[in-house]
């Protein structure tokens, strides 16, 4: 491919330089945050040689070129455009991006700002998790032996200090200093609060503070606690910062921000936030538990409809709060269970359609989505053709029944495809259903057919 050229080619169909705000590019997709997009020639751009897909999503403009592809294409589309390629260029254009989204899309975005820098060492203690269990089931280590003992410690730290890390993350997000975010996170897991986690009958102790009586209990593996003091804190460090005079701000502002919020944590926010995670997680699981395989059905029917919305962003807090809290993540498989029927029904366009541009674009984004990648599958092929889609969400529904019906989990969260088999607690079941779902998806692809030009 000529990427000089593409990237030349590009701009007027985009509605000129005037109408591209910002750009930048993930490891896929180039992302725009265009002034009008009615002004976009959407078709005429999926034309373009190397492009596998073009649509709107999160307030930008996302054209799939795919790995390796895309960050040739976006040099000189840059170079020609003037933008900068810094650090300060990308938070502009995540700015200019969060503009353009409505309150819940932006919301959603928000928490997988949050979640996602984190899911590295979560996705690292759910693998260590699980070869622990192989460790115990076929008794290969004795768990008594220091071997044993010390990966055990190795796979939880990620989650007693997970305060700490969403502290950190929450922090950034909200415009505050990271690491009094990171502080008040270790407030919340204090030595001397009783840790929960890993404990069912947990009998804290009891202190006046203020006539009020608080639990000494910890938030070890807790999530939306740390959420809402955190963003209290950045409320409490902006507004500290604007009366305090800039030669004492350093020592000032974060003595008063951490001590207001610590007193707003133990007495109020601490206490709501655990008891609305608890109401959350009681509900998801009510469902779950009696439903019999229903729950799995509907959500991995719908799963790929949600992520045209964005809102799937958001999911990552409750998976964290269900790792924390439950035996293992038992909305991870249903996700992955709709990511991979839509790389079945990408496949049953690949082996059906006539069209060389889709021939050379279906099977690489089927591949794609068995990896856990499925915009390219959802927006170049599945969707552009409607009917794929359906058979993917009835792909979905099939594997999603099937592992909730034999109750698969996994010790961690963002891993979906082919990678989960490293996090799933019943690897042998999540393939049967890996299977269902692409066969169905395939098959049901096959059968309803689509209209091609």
């Amino acid at each position: 491919m000529n990427y000089q050229e593409i990237a030349k080619q590009l701009i007027p169909l985009l509605g000129g330089e005037d109408n591209i705000i910002s750009g930048t590019h993930c490891a896929t997709r180039l992302r725009l945050v265009i002034d009008d997009e009615a002004k976009v020639d959407k078709n005429a751009i999926e034309e373009l040689d190397g492009v596998k897909g073009a649509f709107s999503s999160s307030g930008q403009f996302q054209i799939i070129f795919g790995t390796g592809a895309v960050n040739k294409v976006y040099e000189p589309f840059a170079k020609q455009l003037g933008f900068n390629t810094t650090s300060q260029s990308s938070d502009a254009h995540k700015e200019a991006a969060k503009r353009k989204m409505n309150p819940f899309a932006r919301f959603a975005r928000m928490l997988s700002n949050i979640f996602v820098p984190i899911i590295p060492a979560i996705v690292a203690s759910g693998m260590l998790m699980g070869l622990l269990g192989l460790m115990k089931t076929y008794e290969w280590v004795d768990p008594s032996s220091g071997l044993y003992m010390t990966l055990d410690m190795f796979s939880s730290a990620a989650f007693i200090i997970l305060p700490i890390l969403i502290g950190f993350s929450a922090a950034k997000e909200f415009g505050a200093t990271p690491y009094l975010g990171a502080v008040i996170g270790g407030i919340m897991i204090h030595p001397g609060l009783l840790n929960p986690w890993g404990l069912t009958d947990a009998t804290p102790e009891y202190m006046d503070l203020f006539g009020l009586d608080i639990a000494l209990l910890g938030y070890q593996g807790t999530v939306i606690p740390v959420l809402l003091a955190v963003y209290i804190m950045s409320l409490v460090e902006k507004n500290v910062r604007k009366i305090v005079p800039n030669a004492i701000d350093l020592l000032i502002t974060p003595f008063v921000t951490v001590i207001l919020t610590g007193f707003i944590t133990f007495t109020a926010i601490g206490p709501l936030g655990r008891l609305l995670g608890d109401g959350i997680i009681t509900a998801l699981d009510a469902i779950y538990s009696t439903t019999h395989g229903i729950a799995g059905l509907i959500f991995g029917g719908l799963y790929s409809t949600i992520v045209l919305t964005g809102v799937h962003h958001s999911f990552h807090a409750i998976e964290a709060e269900i790792l924390t809290k439950m035996a293992g993540n038992y909305l991870l498989p249903i996700w992955a269970m709709a990511n991979v029927a839509q790389g079945g029904a990408g496949l049953a366009v690949f082996f059906r359609t006539k069209n060389k541009k889709t021939k050379e674009i279906a099977l690489p984004a089927a591949f794609s989505s068995f990896l856990g990648i499925t915009e390219p599958v959802i927006f170049g092929v599945n969707l552009k053709y409607r009917r794929p889609f359906i058979g993917a969400a009835i792909g979905g529904a099939m594997g999603g029944f099937y592992v909730a019906f034999t109750q698969v989990t996994s010790n961690g969260l963002g891993l979906t495809g082919i990678p989960m088999f490293a996090i799933a607690q019943d690897p042998l079941n999540y393939l049967i259903g890996f299977v269902i779902a692409t066969a169905s998806a395939f098959l049901a692809t096959l059968l309803l057919g689509w209209k091609e030009e």
